[in-house]
């Protein structure tokens, strides 16, 4: 089947990286009889149209893109997109354009009377600004003509508080939705597969640095150093990134000049309440609970702890991105724009490594979770993996524990470096200590090491991981 998009013939086949698990829902919300409609959102950049586009391939579809134009406008570019659908004998869509979305609804609707039509409306807020009615109008068109035709409705957009708020019960459309699906940046060993031609540890630290964000990865030059790459995307006045996270928090903080110190806080150092609050000057609590609300910021506390109201909490940017913008790179951005870019590039190379401490244990955490799901590690029924800590007379800290079952057992322990090599001989004895003083500690507990290079001296029961077990084309 041809497919029109914007206008445009496109070819078949499309394919996108690190969404299969969301095509699938997709596929069957498609199948099902008497389904309602469906919502897809995430962050500016996040691949939501491409999902949209994969999805919609081999379908009869028209798929419109929000522009904020005004109504009338909107639905001329409707008309032209949907000429190829609509019976030109029963109606001439280039004579006679829709008059509004009713009747734009109703003539997809007799479209799709026999056979199935998608409806994509894409960048939703966009279309709502010029048209506020239009939520109110889907729900009495779905109400009223949902059992009496094929028509399906996707709706996506970037405005991640926009797109949440349709779904509450303020909303026309609540209730409306049987399939909602958030997008989040691809996961590290989905990584790989965006770019095939770099080493694991190459891998490693692009993630670390623009983090899961299809668009990001595809701007990265792989034939071309770190250094070359962090001159074409931060450090010039036009660089693609050095302004990138502006547009952010334009999109998810613009109304809270206290949510931008937060995250600038946060992301510099101050990453406890008490210390938050000093920065900011009043209490956080409201400001922060929003910032979580958007993923933007995530609260960490000890895995141990059941309640996650430990006073042992810490707050941390949630995205690699943008810890990278609001952290290393706010130092300078100013500076580069007037065009000390060249000179900066050294110093920002310096910093790197200091940076990715954190984001290879959370690289870490994340593949003992995939292992976990497949049942690759050596206890099973494992309930959560997360991050230690004790403060006090006898402190300690640990990279990685997995607990399993309802006892919450401490059946794995490990520890993340980034450094090229790990001699495990020098890492295990502390790791075996700090293992007595945690509670419900399993008797066949496993130790894990893992280091962005290599591993050595390490005992076969050791669990070992490196940068090519979590950044390669094969775990993707």
């Amino acid at each position: 089947m041809l497919r029109y998009l914007h206008g445009m013939l496109l070819i078949p086949n499309m394919s996108i990286v690190g969404r299969n698990s969301e095509l699938e829902l997709l596929e069957k919300w498609w199948k099902r009889p008497d389904e309602g409609m469906a919502i897809i959102w995430g962050r500016r950049r996040i691949g939501k149209t491409a999902l949209a586009e994969a999805f919609s391939e081999g379908k009869r579809v028209l798929f419109h893109t929000g522009t904020n134009s005004a109504a009338n406008a909107e639905l001329r570019v409707i008309s032209r997109l949907a000429k190829p659908l609509v019976d030109s004998q029963t109606r001439d869509l280039i004579d006679r354009p829709f008059t509004d979305w009713i009747d734009c609804l109703d003539a997809l609707a007799m479209t799709a009377k026999n056979e199935r039509v998608l409806l994509v409306l894409d960048e939703f807020p966009e279309l709502e600004k010029s048209s506020p009615e239009l939520s109110s109008i889907l729900r009495a068109f779905w109400d009223r003509v949902a059992k009496k035709t094929k028509l399906r409705i996707l709706l996506a957009g970037s405005a991640v508080t926009w797109m949440e708020e349709l779904q509450t019960e303020r909303s026309a459309l609540h209730g409306r939705f049987t399939l909602k699906l958030q997008l989040h940046p691809l996961a590290p060993m989905h990584v790989a597969a965006m770019l095939p031609k770099l080493a694991p540890a190459a891998c490693a630290q692009v993630w670390g640095l623009v983090g899961g964000v299809p668009l990001y990865l595809k701007w990265w030059e792989q034939a071309q150093p770190i250094e070359e790459n962090l001159r074409e995307l931060f450090c010039g006045p036009g660089a693609k990134l050095l302004h990138e996270g502006e547009y952010i928090l334009a999109t998810e903080a613009s109304n809270s000049d206290l949510a931008r110190q937060c995250l600038f806080a946060i992301a510099n150092g101050r990453t406890r309440y008490s210390e938050i609050k000093d920065a900011i000057m009043t209490s956080p609590a409201r400001v922060l609970e929003d910032l979580i609300a958007l993923r933007l910021v995530k609260r960490v506390v000890p895995v141990t702890e059941i309640t996650g109201r430990s006073k042992l909490s810490y707050y941390a940017i949630a995205d690699n991105f943008l810890a990278f913008w609001l952290g290393p790179l706010s130092k300078y951005r100013s500076e580069i724009a007037r065009g000390l870019g060249e000179s900066i590039l050294p110093v920002l190379l310096d910093e790197i490594d200091d940076f990715m401490g954190a984001r290879w244990e959370d690289a870490y955490r994340q593949h003992l979770r995939h292992l976990a799901n497949l049942q690759q590690l050596r206890h099973q029924r494992i309930v959560a993996i997360g991050s230690f800590w004790r403060r006090g007379p006898d402190p300690a800290e640990l990279d990685a524990i997995a607990l399993a079952g309802r006892s919450r057992e401490v059946v794995c322990i490990g520890e993340a470096k980034w450094t090229r090599e790990v001699d495990a001989s020098r890492i295990l004895p502390t790791l075996t200590k700090k293992a007595y003083s945690l509670p419900a500690v399993s008797p066949t507990v496993q130790y894990s090491i893992c280091a962005r290079g290599s591993v050595i001296n390490a005992p076969d029961d050791c669990l070992v991981i490196t940068a090519k077990d979590i950044f390669s084309p094969k775990s993707s």
